[in-house]
């Protein structure tokens, strides 16, 4: 999922911030805690105010990503 995942930032560089969290980080613990973290991979769409827009859990496509983000982009 990396090369799909940096992928993505590149294309939406200066629209979404991405940020990586590192799960087995013990320094991530609350992170984890804070979003119901179970699972890798896991992935967080969040809003300009910080409220979880769509959570995806496991493999996803570009489409997918693609779809959601330009939701959350439109005007």
């Amino acid at each position: 999922m990396a090369p799909v995942v940096h992928g993505l930032e590149a294309e939406y560089s200066g629209q979404i911030q991405f940020y990586f969290l590192d799960a087995d980080d013990p320094a991530t613990q609350s992170f984890q805690e804070f979003f119901d973290f179970y699972y890798q991979p896991e992935f967080y769409l969040l809003d300009s105010t910080g409220a979880i827009v769509k959570k995806w859990v496991g493999l996803v496509s570009v489409e997918e990503f693609r779809a959601e983000f330009e939701k959350v982009l439109l005007p």
